[in-house]
């Protein structure tokens, strides 16, 4: 029995028709099926990793010849392609969709970013159903696909926890996505989503978190010379209560902690 021939001209690819006899004993020994084969992407084919970095441009990366040292993306250029012609829109949504597609920017309904999108022609943030993602044609075709980071070709109407989610990552042909979505988000509390489960991050954490308001506390110093540590500028005597600054009047100096 010899392994079928895929046909990869269309998509999504047509499941085989078995042609045969079907027997109805499986001590028959006419039975006899094909192996169930998953779909893999075809022999030889390249892993992809596209790494989009915004605000950067050819002349920033030592890859490319610029003066920021960047010395794993030398490697991975070494190891793989260095596109040189790549049209870029100078903005992030166009640039992004435009990438993502490969169509023109405006052909994909994203002249601007998705935040300034109006029924304009081109200018809708709306992907026309005709123009396939790249991630769905790699995933069509055998491929594992996952998005990580920012995700800016949402239409704005279409970004909370209630969806639609067609126009998301896991709707646009990536299996697994984890980032945000939009142009920004809050570097310490951002919103990450995981697919489209919004993730409350961990703020327990003081190293990855900013500080909450400071409140009244007792600190203790050790008595001696000055130390040396950062944050350090004259010897400690005891404890003392920082004071609340909220309990400060305009009549008064402030006390200083000791």
């Amino acid at each position: 029995m010899t392994r079928r021939e895929i046909n990869r001209h269309a998509l999504p690819i047509v499941d085989p028709a078995y042609v045969g006899l079907t027997t109805y004993d499986a001590k028959d020994p006419e039975t006899a099926y094909p192996p169930i084969e998953p779909l893999r992407p075809p022999a030889g084919a390249p892993n992809v990793l596209i790494v989009l970095i915004d605000d950067c441009g050819f002349g920033a990366s030592s890859a490319f010849g610029g003066p920021i040292a960047t010395p794993n993306a030398e490697r991975l250029a070494a190891n793989g392609l260095r596109y040189n012609r790549f049209h870029t829109t100078a903005l992030c949504s166009p640039t992004r969709q435009a990438l993502l597609t490969g169509r023109n920017h405006h052909s994909v309904g994203m002249g601007g970013i998705t935040e300034i999108a109006t029924s304009a022609p081109g200018y809708d943030s709306i992907r026309p159903q005709e123009a396939a993602p790249l991630a769905e044609t790699l995933k069509l075709n055998g491929y594992s696909t996952a998005q990580f980071g920012k995700c800016h070709e949402v239409p704005v109407w279409e970004t909370s926890p209630m969806g639609p989610f067609h126009q998301w990552p896991t709707g646009s042909g990536f299996e697994h996505f984890y980032g945000f979505i939009g142009g920004e988000t809050n570097q310490y509390a951002p919103a990450i989503y995981d697919g489209t489960v919004p993730v409350e991050p961990d703020r327990r954490s003081s190293s990855t978190t900013r500080p909450g308001p400071r409140t009244p506390r007792t600190t203790c110093r050790p008595s001696g010379p000055p130390a040396t540590g950062a944050g350090s500028t004259r010897a400690g005597t005891g404890c003392g209560r920082r004071p609340s600054p909220a309990r400060r009047s305009s009549g008064s100096s402030p006390r200083t902690p000791i």
